[in-house]
């Protein structure tokens, strides 16, 4: 019977979404219905925390809309959301962000996570790939040759 309930709540997981955590900027697409028409809307802001229990996993979103705090929870994955954007990824040390809604204005700013690899010009795949980056990486005898001086005697 357990194995049954494993099947149904794998089969409603979502694998198109992409990876983020807490502190990271995401703008959320949610498809909105208004009678019979449908469009869709994006909500803006950052993550202050997950609550992850498998098909029924949510995320809280907050954002300060003219002077007051918003948050909205969204269910991870549920079919009306079309699309979720990284925007910023945020340099944290919590899981949960609550402190948030204490502080407005300056003292609400994070840290944006420094991506010093690829500052200095290697290539770093993209978080949850594991591809090696592609390039024309020399042989090592190529390599070798190209550093030893050539002399003549």
């Amino acid at each position: 019977m357990s194995n049954i309930l494993k099947e149904l709540e794998a089969s409603q997981l979502r694998s198109d979404l992409p990876a983020f955590r807490a502190g990271d900027t995401v703008r959320v697409f949610l498809r909105i219905r208004e009678g019979e028409k449908e469009r869709v809307q994006y909500f803006e802001g950052i993550v202050i925390g997950f609550h992850r229990n498998g098909a029924s996993s949510t995320f809280k979103v907050r954002k300060e809309s003219y002077g007051v705090g918003v948050e909205r929870t969204f269910p991870l994955h549920s079919p009306l959301i079309e699309k979720i954007v990284v925007k910023k990824r945020g340099d944290v040390r919590r899981a949960k962000l609550f402190f948030l809604r204490k502080v407005s204005g300056k003292k609400a700013r994070i840290r944006e996570k420094k991506d010093w690899l690829g500052k200095k010009g290697i290539e770093v795949p993209a978080e949850g790939t594991a591809e090696p980056p592609e390039g024309d990486v020399a042989a090592p005898e190529d390599a070798a040759q190209a550093e030893a001086p050539e002399t003549k005697e």
